[in-house]
């Protein structure tokens, strides 16, 4: 039998046993599992509190499983959270602003969503072991009110996403069957996710790694098969061109193109994830960059390359575009830009491809629930007994709690289901927005701070290429977002006088955001408006890197670059 090696410190460093209940053990030993155990009492022993020593104590960010590498994070940040935003939500925003605006708009999400990811980079690059990532740099650089609002809105989004995405998966299956009762296939679908997640980071970005490559071959086959078709080539030999910009036209009116942002911005949704990883990576440094820079083929390639394609082949007053009003069935563009034109297998192959998205999506919303939960309770948001990493790195008592609101879902089967989500969606349809703005005035303090602190720029592990300025460009279209959606809401496409229902529905995110916002103050007593940059402790939590040593490796990647061939000179630009 292998012996158990245990590095003890001494008897007056161990704290009591009874500060910790889940183990008879000291918290804070190191141990090597013994090889002849069982599967069945590692798998046992796994749900445990993990051990470690007194120095990682107050460092859960450390204790996070880490399995997420980078080839996990290139298929994240390409196609991670593509769902329902995607392949279904546009639907309703081709009807409501046509095709040209649903490509300006979501363009325009997209010039705001890479400086963001480049902001959530730099600092998930420098404080890599934080738990929570992004949904802890509020709390640190601007106000513990204002996280504590934006931090509960971005779980409550994901909690509520878990049960979109399984009602839509079970509608999705409605393509092929409409006999089975939608809580069956739920029910399938909710043992997936809670499956891949409790096997840990490594099951999670796995799973994600192949749905997200299935994903990547649907949405460039998807591409090619329109291009195609639109010059003839389908089977109906018949060339489309620009025929459906022309009649019935390529716009709608300034209020479809304001329609396209929350929806653009939750398309999106999910992208900022390589940061939240971060403290679940083998090297962060290496990876986050990597996946940032990706991020603009996403956008560019998989979003407006494929919604341009969706324009060409589908006339945005099709009475089948989901959120249109016509009679009938109705599909997902995607969907349609294939069946419209007599192509007949691939619906099916799109919807198949929707199914593993949503489920996805799904899934990566219990991820991401589960450790901003944890986060939460680690910054003192929510009740301590959450803040609980077992021995493989997960948060087994926030992905316990999280899993149980994926409950929720059952109701696929409710007559008014419809009514429901719509409410869900209302309370956190714009907590994508929050929290974007949240990491880009984050990025803006942290940059303020360094100046403040005289610490340069030459010292951190990984600098956003687009510097501070592009927080600021991020904040003014925040701003501008908030403002049309208040118009949008107040005055809806198509109504002439304020509809009270429609306002909430669109709106009711920013009140719940202040409703968190001034119960905490209240509950504080703290009334100041932001930590002063005297009283930011740049340091706590940072990863520091030696500057010499970072000046001699950029000297020697300059040196690698000036003597490599041109075509890895490429490649480097446009991936490394």
């Amino acid at each position: 039998m292998a012996p158990v090696e245990k590095l003890t410190p001494s008897p007056s460093s161990v704290p009591k046993e009874t500060d910790y209940n889940d183990s008879v053990e000291s918290p804070y030993m190191i141990e090597v599992a013994d090889e002849t155990t069982s599967r069945f009492t590692r798998f046992k022993d796994s749900f445990r509190r993990k051990v470690v020593d007194e120095s990682q104590k107050h460092e859960v960010g450390r204790q996070m499983s880490k399995a997420i590498s980078l080839r996990h994070l290139i298929l994240m940040a390409l196609v991670t959270g593509i769902g329902t935003g995607l392949l279904v939500g546009t639907g309703s925003v081709l009807h409501k602003s046509g095709p040209l605006f649903l490509i300006i708009g979501f363009a325009i999400v997209g010039s705001f969503l890479y400086p963001t990811l480049q902001a959530a980079g730099e600092m998930a690059v420098n404080y890599s072991d934080l738990s929570g990532g992004y949904n802890n740099y509020p709390r640190r650089f601007i106000d513990e009110s204002v996280a504590f609002a934006i931090t509960w809105n971005y779980c409550i989004q994901w909690l509520s996403v878990i049960s979109i995405e399984l009602v839509t998966a079970a509608i999705t299956i409605s393509y092929w069957n409409t006999t089975v009762n939608a809580d069956v296939w739920v029910t399938i679908f909710y043992v997936v996710i809670v499956s891949i997640n409790f096997i840990g980071a490594s099951g999670y970005g796995e799973a994600e790694f192949f749905i997200g490559s299935c994903k990547i071959m649907m949405i460039i086959g998807f591409i090619i098969m329109g291009i195609v078709v639109n010059v003839g080539g389908g089977p109906n030999h018949e060339f489309i061109g620009g025929r459906y910009w022309r009649d019935p036209g390529y716009y709608t009116n300034f209020k479809g193109l304001c329609s396209v942002f929350v929806t653009g911005s939750f398309a999106f949704g999910q992208t900022e994830f390589v940061a939240l990883s971060a403290s679940e990576q083998s090297n962060p440094r290496r990876a986050i960059p990597v996946a940032t820079k990706l991020v603009a083929y996403r956008i560019v390639i998989v979003m407006l390359g494929s919604l341009t394609i969706v324009g060409l082949l589908v006339p945005y007053t099709s009475d089948r575009l989901m959120g249109s009003s016509g009679g009938g069935s109705h599909a997902s563009p995607f969907v349609l830009a294939a069946a419209l034109h007599g192509v007949k297998a691939v619906p099916s192959i799109i919807n198949a491809v929707i199914l593993m998205s949503v489920t996805s999506v799904a899934s990566s919303a219990l991820y991401s629930s589960s450790r901003t939960l944890q986060s939460l309770s680690e910054q003192g948001f929510a009740p301590s007994w959450l803040n609980y990493i077992d021995r493989t790195g997960r948060p087994l008592r926030a992905l316990f709690v999280c899993a149980f609101f994926g409950l929720f879902s059952f109701i696929a089967a409710y007559k008014k289901q419809e009514t429901v989500f719509n409410w869900l969606l209302a309370i956190s349809g714009l907590s994508q927005i929050f929290t974007w703005g949240g990491i880009c005035i984050s990025h803006v303090r942290f940059r303020a701070a360094l100046k403040y602190n005289n610490i340069s720029t030459d010292s951190l592990g990984y600098v956003a290429n687009t510097g501070v300025y592009g927080s600021y460009y991020a904040i003014i279209w925040y701003c501008l977002v908030l403002i049309a959606q208040f118009w949008i809401a107040l005055y809806p496409k198509g109504e002439g006088k304020p509809n009270v229902t429609t306002f909430f529905q669109n709106y009711l995110g920013v009140i719940v955001l202040l409703f968190f916002y001034v119960c905490h103050k209240l509950w504080t007593r703290n009334w100041s408006l932001y930590v002063p940059l005297k009283d930011i402790d740049i340091n706590l939590d940072r990863t520091l890197f030696d500057e010499e040593l970072l000046a001699i490796e950029k000297e020697e990647e300059r040196e690698k670059w000036r003597k490599a061939p041109f075509y890895k000179k490429i490649v480097q630009v446009l991936f490394l």
